[in-house]
């Protein structure tokens, strides 16, 4: 079986044409291809030397610095199966993290010591634990970056071994370990990032989605080290604020966001009247039809919006720079497939909405103690998305809602983003969420929380006005029947928006 090893895929076979260029900037400095190497090459000499042995685990709770990638493609070469999770879960999402793994070492970022520390000392597995940051001189992450002589053998990996996990979001539930193989990350490149991206040596790229997602995994370290670009990291969240400044001082040639990021930055007053970007992504949830014609007019720059998951590793559905269409989320990637199914695993007519499914070869392995959601997703070659979808007179591909969030409302499937997305494009609307929620009848009738403009009337007569306004927009029985309005919509760190939550209060 041939050797193989994603770091020499990434970084190794890279150095001749790219060693001089930057390939990060974080919140401390500039470093180059061959400064990430060196950290690289001494992070794995030295976390050998610290006795971690092949395919044991570590965790990495690190915020977006030039640590994450050092510890990330480090583990990688050292053959050690790096776990990056997501820095903004709840403690009892760390501890079942810790459990489940089995992790023997944990690598964190300094701000997340207060959260961490009772869970560290309780737990049966960690064994070391490194620090980026702070002042903690003992366990300090650079002890791991001191010159080490090169002791590694790579040639113990081939393509199909386990190469990281992704753990999926715990929203409804406890987080999934998602296992992935060598081969997945160079193969969303070649599929995602050269068909739809066409990313250069010379692009800057900034994601407002962090490295421990897959989408921002994808965006900030697969796809611009593949091409020799360089990438903008920064701690803070993403805030319209901060995307602005990244804009203003690094000019950024390519920004991968979220809906609701782009809305928020639409609606900022403080938007500026150009960008630097010569493309923008978005993904983690459907794209409203409005914001992505609104963003286009205001910079005459396209965002082209499509879907992906923990278990697909990056986006396989997508609008193009030559085949867009706003208020769709595209076609298939090359090199992917997609279905749609009944709820008898039928394929649908076009036009009618179906269980989405994908095949192609990013897909995951399997999740990690978990047969019985293993079985349900993975199923032969195809993977459950959980998305409902249907095609279009024009072959894309129409976000529906997930499967668990779609209404029947007088007898017909409506899918909340349709309804959705028609309280958007009102003036006064920022954002909506619908969900199913039952009438005197026991009936399921579609419910909107809406967050207004700043400054809006929100009264009685607004709701009817807003009640109307969809109508005349979309099938009137689709309609929401009561209208409710918030201040803000709960949400999860990628900025998805989590109706099972607003459901809860029905």
């Amino acid at each position: 079986m041939n050797s193989y090893n994603a770091y020499s895929d990434l970084i190794e076979s890279r150095l001749k044409d790219y060693k001089d260029n930057i390939a990060y900037i974080d919140d401390e400095g500039k470093y180059t291809y061959h400064e990430l190497d060196e950290r690289i090459s001494n992070f794995a000499n030295n976390i050998i030397n610290e006795g971690f042995e092949i395919e044991d685990k570590i965790i990495l709770c690190l915020l977006d610095t030039i640590d994450f990638p050092v510890a990330f493609l480090g583990c990688i070469k050292a053959g050690v199966i790096p776990i990056p999770v997501n820095t903004l879960l709840t403690e009892e999402n760390y501890k079942f993290i810790l459990n489940n793994s089995r992790a023997k070492g944990l690598i964190y970022s300094n701000e997340l010591h207060p959260k961490l520390l009772n869970l560290i000392s309780s737990s049966v597995f960690i064994k070391k634990t490194y620090i980026s940051g702070g002042e903690d001189k003992i366990n300090s992450f650079n002890k791991l970056l001191i010159d080490c002589k090169d002791c590694l053998s790579k040639e113990l990996h081939n393509k199909d071994d386990e190469c990281f996990w992704l753990y999926s979001s715990g929203s409804t539930g406890n987080p999934k370990g998602t296992v992935h193989v060598h081969k997945s990350l160079v193969v969303t490149n070649e599929l995602y990032a050269k068909n739809i991206l066409n990313i250069k040596p010379n692009d800057i790229v900034f994601s407002a989605a962090k490295l421990f997602f897959a989408y921002g995994l994808g965006n900030a370290l697969t796809f611009p080290l593949c091409a020799g670009a360089t990438t903008v990291l920064s701690k803070e969240r993403p805030t319209p604020d901060l995307v602005f400044s990244i804009f203003e001082k690094y000019e950024p040639s390519l920004f991968f966001g979220v809906p609701t990021l782009y809305s928020a930055m639409l609606n900022s007053e403080k938007i500026p009247s150009q960008i630097p970007s010569r493309l923008c992504i978005s993904a983690g949830e459907a794209l409203p039809i409005d914001i992505g014609m609104q963003w286009e007019k205001k910079f005459n720059i396209k965002i082209l919006d499509g879907i992906g998951s923990t278990e697909m590793l990056h986006i396989f559905l997508s609008n193009s720079e030559k085949s867009l269409k706003y208020g769709t989320t595209g076609k298939p990637v090359p090199g992917y497939e997609v279905i749609l199914l009944d709820e008898n695993s039928h394929p649908v007519k076009q036009g009618e909405i179906g269980e989405l499914r994908v095949k192609g070869p990013s897909s995951a392995l399997k999740y990690w103690r978990n047969v019985e959601k293993t079985k349900k997703t993975f199923i032969g070659e195809y993977t459950v998305s959980g998305d409902k979808y249907y095609l279009d007179e024009d072959g894309f591909y129409v976000y529906a809602g997930r499967a668990d969030d779609m209404l029947k409302v007088s007898g017909q499937y409506v899918s909340p983003f349709e309804v959705e997305s028609a309280l958007i494009s009102h003036n006064d609307v920022i954002e909506a969420a619908v969900v199913g929620r039952k009438d005197d009848a026991g009936l399921v009738k579609p419910h909107a929380c809406v967050v207004l403009v700043k400054g809006s009337v929100n009264n009685e007569e607004k709701k009817s006005e807003l009640k109307d306004y969809v109508k005349n927009k979309i099938a009137p029985f689709k309609y929401p029947r009561w209208i409710e309005f918030v201040d803000e919509l709960p949400k999860t760190a990628t900025g998805k928006i989590q109706r099972f939550k607003l459901r809860e209060n029905f």
